[in-house]
This record gives structure tokens, sequence and C-alpha cells, in this order.
């Protein structure tokens, strides 16, 4: 008899109790004795976890927050480019237009002190929430080029300051100013941002980075993407691939009522099959065509950077371009362009308090950054995923014709990706891949080793 199926095996002995004799019968006052020991320990363990969480978040802020300002060295020689335009450092101009273009990035970094994750009790995503940070980036930056007019930047000033890359204070009536400290001029950024509201742009932009806000009720914030990442075998504190956080954000536009005319296409198998695209993109005369964020997965190489790629990496050349999540190996960073052979990227890892976007004018500061960054390419990981947006059909396919020939630049090497003519027929269910599928590398136990390389869900190539 399955001991399982009567009580009178916990609280009493029946008429077959010989049979009983290879099983514990505990009384209920043991038992209850027992249950609040397991109890004891499990308020224990969850307040290490949320210690060891605080130590964490702690030690990226001290980190980070001392290296995002030491001020990266550009060279006024040598052109820069970001996401499809160029900047020459020599023309004061120029150079303008490049310090308000950067302080435009939505930059998404670690967060403490927010609500508790779905289904755990950690209140930060420090240590492990990077990859979803880059990934939030480039999803923000192409809602800011769906949503604002071109051209947009964000509302504030800049003084000249002897290093190039040195931002000062807005000049006074600009939206916020840089000032890091919440117990600064509250009253006057209240006042300059209360006569600003009104003006659709800003008022846009101010909803873009309520989205992303770190609250359940937020589409595109860390509760709904951990939330999103359950049905790809993720929780709370995992470490995420950028192929797995491509499908999230796939999911998370596709639940949004905020966006009925934009898509999320992510390519299966370094192809993007352009029959797919079509079908999720066309509608109905006299509806004309959904805008579309396409995401590319790609491993470029193997356990290093594949040398031969790094041109193909300058797809963010490309004005269809809006950035890369890459990084170092279990380090995520979200790249926007690059100058001679470095990458310009931001950086999540800077734990930040979460704001409360509920409050009136809540304080946009720590959302862009103004400390741009640099990054040898022969220090990237070769794992990524390259993001690209389309605004209508004529723009999909010159998107489709500037980026075929970009990846098809050397002759000698299999290119990063294709596109198909073709439809996909054996699509999975959000396309997360098959770990039995012969071209897909796939590592034992590669998440559960910090010194890995994170080699699991790409294509060799």
């Amino acid at each position: 008899m399955d001991p399982t199926t009567s009580s009178t095996y916990v609280y009493g002995r029946s008429a077959t109790e010989d049979h009983l004799e290879d099983w514990d019968l505990l009384p209920s006052v043991s038992a209850g004795a027992l249950s609040q020991e397991v109890c004891s320990k499990d308020q224990e363990a969850e307040e290490r976890s949320k210690f060891k969480s605080r130590l964490v978040s702690a030690w990226n802020s001290v980190k980070y927050g001392w290296s995002l300002r030491q001020k990266s060295k550009f060279n006024k020689s040598s052109p820069l480019i970001m996401l499809g335009k160029t900047y020459n450092l020599k023309d004061d101009g120029d150079k303008e237009s490049f310090r308000r273009a950067f302080a435009s990035f939505l930059w998404l970094t670690y967060r403490r002190g927010f609500p508790p994750l779905p289904g755990s009790s950690l209140t930060t995503d420090s240590g492990w929430g990077c990859v979803l940070r880059t990934g939030q980036m480039l999803l923000a930056q192409g809602l800011l080029i769906h949503l604002m007019p071109p051209g947009w930047t964000w509302a504030v000033k800049y003084c000249a300051a002897k290093d190039d890359l040195d931002l000062l204070h807005p000049a006074d009536g600009a939206e916020c100013g840089w000032a890091g400290e919440e117990g600064g001029n509250t009253r006057g950024r209240k006042l300059s941002v209360g006569s600003l509201l009104d003006r659709p742009k800003l008022a846009k932009h101010r909803m873009v980075v309520s989205w992303f806000a770190d609250h359940p009720a937020a589409p595109f914030g860390i509760h709904k993407l951990v939330e999103l990442g359950k049905s790809s075998g993720k929780k709370a504190g995992d470490w995420y691939g950028p192929s797995i956080v491509a499908h999230i954000l796939k999911k998370a536009v596709a639940a949004s009522v905020d966006l009925p005319n934009l898509v999320v296409y992510v390519a299966q198998d370094c192809t993007v099959y352009l029959q797919d695209v079509r079908g999720l993109c066309e509608r109905p005369p006299p509806h004309c065509w959904k805008s579309v964020i396409v995401l590319v997965p790609v491993r470029l190489g193997g356990q290093e950077l594949n040398p031969s790629y790094i041109s193909c990496v300058k797809l963010l050349m490309l004005q269809c371009c809006i950035g890369i999540i890459g990084g170092k190996p279990k380090h995520s960073l979200f790249f926007v362009g690059f100058q001679d052979d470095h990458l310009l990227y931001l950086d999540p890892h800077y734990c930040q308090p979460t704001v409360n976007i509920k409050k009136d004018n809540f304080a946009l500061e720590s959302f862009h950054c103004k400390y741009p960054r640099k990054m040898a390419f022969s220090r990237m990981d070769p794992s990524c995923t390259i993001g690209f947006y389309a605004k209508g059909q004529n723009e999909f396919e010159g998107m489709c014709a500037a980026v075929n020939e970009a990846v098809s630049t050397s002759a000698e090497t299999y290119p990063m990706f294709i596109f198909s003519d073709e439809k996909r027929w054996d699509v999975e269910e959000e396309g997360i891949p098959r770990t039995n599928s012969i071209t897909y590398l796939q590592r034992d136990n590669v998440l559960d080793n910090e010194d890995g390389n994170s080699m699991d869900e790409f294509v060799l190539i």
C-alpha cells in the first residue's frame, strides 16, 4: 500500500500496523515542530539571499560607479560611427551632435529596491540581469525611433568642456539636470519639467521611459521579462543568453497593448526568412505594413571572436541598425557605435536605486548616460544579437539590401547570417532552439559555470 494514500500512517496506527515497521510515524506535535524548523530554515535562506543581493549591489555600485567616470579617449582625427551616423570630432558642431545623440540613448542598468520578482524574493537584478538590461536598451532604441520624429534628441543642452566627452549640466530651461542627488534643486526641476510636459515629444519620451520601469505593471520592465522567461525555463537569478532575451522581447512586444503597429521578428538558424517577416507585417488595405524590429542572434566564432567578422560587426554603420546586445564573457554590454578598432557601448552594471515612475515629473537623470565607453573589438564575446528596425515595407526592403551587402563583404568567410525568400515551416513555438538540432551547439552545464562563455543557443558559422 502506498503510505501517502492514508492519513493513518502519520497520526495513528491502523489494524495493519504490522506492515508499517519501516515507516517513521510522527505525532502531530513533532510534525508541527518540524514545520517550524523548516520555516525557520527557509527564512534564514531568504535572509542570506537578500544579504547577498545587497552585497553584490553595493559592489557593483562601487566598482562600476568608479569606472563609469573614467573618461574614454577618442581620436579627433578618425571618424566616429554611431548607429548610421558619422561624427567628425574636430568639428564643434559634430562634437555637440554626438554628445546630444549619445545622451539620448535610454540607459537601463541594474536596479535595487524594486518589488520582488515573480517566483522569488529578489528585489534587485544585480549580478545576473545584465543581458536583460542590454536587451531593454536595444528595444528602447527601437521604440524611440518608432515613436519619435527623425533626428530627435533628448532636450538637454551642454556647455563646452575641457574633455570632449565630459557633459556638463544643462542650461536653464532644459528638461532636467545631470545632478545625481535627489535632494538637489527639486523645485526648479519640477518647474522646468512641468512647463514642458505639454510638448508631445517630451511627454512621449517620458512615456517610453515608464514602459521600462522596475514595476510588475510595466510592459517591458524586468518583472515582465522575468515572467515571460519562465516559458523558456528561466527564472529570476538565472543567466539569460542573448538569444533567449531576443525571444523574450518578441513576446513582450506582442503582449503590449501600446504598440499595435509594431512587431518583433527573431531570426532562426542565422537566417531571416522573408516570407515569415512579411506574414507578420502585412495587413489588408487600407492598413499599412506594421513596423518591424528584426533581431538576429549569432555567434561570431568559437571561444573568441573570429577576426574575419570584425568588419561585419560594423553593421553599426547602417541607419537601420539599432544596436547590438553583446559584451565580454558573462558581462553584457550594449554596443551602439565604433571608432577605429574600438566599440562604443553603454554598460548596465552600475546598480542604481529604483525610480518611482508614478510620481509626477519623476527624475530622468538615471535613465541617461553622459559617459561614452570604448572597448577593443578583440575583447568582444562572439555571442551577440544584432537589432534592426524598418518603419514600413519600403524601408524593410531597403534594410534587407543594405544588410545583405554588408554581411557579404568577405567572400572567404561564411556570412554572419543570410536572407531567404522561403518560409520556415518548422518554426517552433516562440522559436526557442531545440537541444537536439544538429545546427546548434549545446554544452552541458554551461549556464552554471561563471567562467563559461555562454556558447548555448547559437548557430556555428
